[in-house]
């Protein structure tokens, strides 16, 4: 069964549990009493946490949705035998369903939707939130709805049960906080837990503020960076999914530092998400295991 077929069914397998032996002999007994054919199988021990993790992709030739059905079910009965387990058994074929939130700046939502039309990112973007109205054009012009949902301090709370019922509403597995400059509430993100991405831009030394890139210049900063993680009530102390750095130098003016640091985040954001809707990332308490 060397040649993929259009009528092969594909799926991933993903396992994190205390570390043990016959974890891997058990996923690929199963795998092999159901006639899968293996293409990709990854595994991490970690021996700090003591905890394991397996990332496989494989194919069964003609399988059914009831065929589906019975092996996560016979998966569950193998996450039954070993400590504090989960996993799951994913579809390959089925995008994932992803809310994008954005605030002004427009240049993460645009590489993202590029992305997803190349087919890049296997994900169907269900809908686009914004704290302002100014891109609502760019969600239109392809075709998403466009949810705008003003807040100030005083009406926070009430504007996230709103923002929380639209992702509800759409059924997002993921949402992607592609530059949406409010920070979440802690009950919001305990909420989300392990369903936002988000990302931002990293210096050394770090900068705060509405205008970091005109502080970087004024610092002479030599790296522009940016770092994708998932969103905690930690505030951009989240899992790290990926980060990236350009070199840059004293002849930058702030506007270059500006496109420079508009290039990476999209690099890198684009990178995380990929990850993730590939079913690669794993979260080990502060840190994560992404599974190339």
């Amino acid at each position: 069964m060397s040649a993929c077929l259009p009528e092969d069914g594909r799926y991933c397998l993903t396992l994190a549990c205390r570390s043990a032996r016959g974890q891997v002999a058990a996923v690929t007994a199963l795998l092999e009493q159901h006639g899968a054919y293996i293409e990709e199988f990854a595994v991490f021990d970690d021996v700090l946490s003591e905890r394991f993790y397996v990332r496989t992709v494989f194919r069964i030739r003609g399988a059914t949705d009831e065929d589906l059905e019975t092996l996560r079910a016979r998966y569950a009965g193998v996450l039954a035998r070993f400590a504090d387990a989960h996993g799951s058994i994913h579809d390959t074929r089925r995008p994932a369903r992803v809310l994008i939130m954005v605030s002004k700046a427009d240049h993460c939502l645009h590489d993202l939707l590029a992305q997803r039309r190349r087919g890049e990112l296997h994900m169907d973007v269900v809908a686009v939130v914004s704290n302002h109205a100014d891109l609502a054009p760019i969600a239109q012009a392809e075709g998403l709805p466009y949810h705008h949902f003003p807040i100030t301090p005083e009406t926070k709370a009430q504007q996230e049960a709103q923002v929380l019922q639209c992702i509800r509403g759409y059924g997002a597995e993921l949402v992607v906080l592609a530059r949406y400059m409010q920070v979440l509430s802690d009950d919001l993100c305990r909420e989300l837990a392990g369903q936002v991405v988000n990302i931002h831009h990293s210096f050394l030394p770090g900068f705060k503020g509405a205008r970091p890139y005109e502080q970087a210049h004024a610092r002479g900063v030599k790296l522009i960076g940016a770092t994708a993680h998932f969103a905690t009530p930690d505030l951009d102390e989240g899992p790290i999914i990926e980060q990236a750095l350009e070199r840059v130098d004293h002849a930058y003016s702030p506007e270059q530092l500006l496109s420079t640091g508009r290039h990476v985040e999209c690099l890198v954001l684009g990178r995380a998400i990929r990850y993730v809707l590939e079913h690669r990332v794993f979260i080990n308490g502060l840190r994560t295991v992404v599974l190339r």
